[in-house]
């Protein structure tokens, strides 16, 4: 299994989680999401999940630390619990679930975000209630723990709530943080990683923790509203890519 590795590759995806976490911290998100398609063709879809969420954990304690100031932790406590149970069923049934016509709503879900902001003009397009975390919660850990990357869905809802910028960033890295620890139980118990993809999602993580650092410097020099362009620039790239992959995958 090791042998198929070579340096090249992991040179590739050690830079890859630089270049992903640097615009993921500066968007809230859709990091690992744009890094999906790029992983399928790398190392096979097949791996490409368990290798983008070990990476993603990885690299959230430097986002949590860095930003820790700034948690909201009354949607903590409303998300959490619901997302942990939800990423250990998604591990469950990992290798005999399809949910591609579910990708595909959350696709143009992301899409339409363009529309609904007004590319940024408008701060909020529709009331959020802190109750909705919990199905979020568990809907979108389940989505995630399949595809690899689900974080952009949740902007929308954060916006909406008043969560914007650093608190954005915070509240959403200590989210996926106690998320990651669900999935990872999960693959690790249901014998779904293995020495191969620990590599590949150890390297991915150190190049997304250096990442954090590179994108809390450009965050600092943002206003709010830039800020809400990119988050929506890259809602409606990560629903883009997601969509093309649900249908290619049809």
């Amino acid at each position: 299994m090791l042998e198929n590795i070579d340096v090249l590759t992991l040179v590739i995806v050690f830079l890859s989680g630089i270049i992903a976490f640097t615009v993921s911290t500066i968007s809230g998100g859709g990091g690992l999401l744009m890094l999906i398609p790029f992983f399928n063709f790398l190392v096979g879809a097949s791996k490409t999940a368990p290798i983008v969420n070990l990476g993603g954990l990885i690299s959230r304690p430097s986002r949590i630390l860095i930003f820790r100031k700034h948690i909201v932790w009354n949607v903590f406590w409303y998300y959490v619990p619901s997302a942990m149970v939800g990423a250990f069923v998604a591990s469950w049934f990992f290798s005999e679930v399809k949910i591609v016509w579910i990708q595909i709503f959350v696709a143009l879900f992301l899409i339409s975000t363009f529309f609904q902001y007004k590319f940024g003009k408008k701060e909020r397009s529709f009331a959020v209630k802190l109750w909705y975390f919990i199905p979020l919660g568990f809907l979108i850990s389940i989505i995630g723990t399949f595809t690899g990357g689900m974080g952009p869905v949740l902007n929308p809802f954060y916006l909406n709530a008043g969560i914007t910028k650093e608190s954005l960033i915070a509240t959403k890295s200590v989210n996926s943080f106690f998320l990651g620890l669900a999935q990872i139980s999960g693959y690790t118990f249901f014998g779904i990683l293995t020495k191969e993809l620990w590599i590949y999602g150890i390297l991915l993580g150190l190049g997304a923790t250096i990442g954090n650092l590179i994108g809390k410097q450009l965050l600092k020099k943002m206003t709010a509203k830039q800020f809400r362009k990119w988050v929506i620039a890259i809602m409606v790239i990560s629903g883009l890519v997601l969509l093309y992959k649900s249908l290619t995958s049809l």
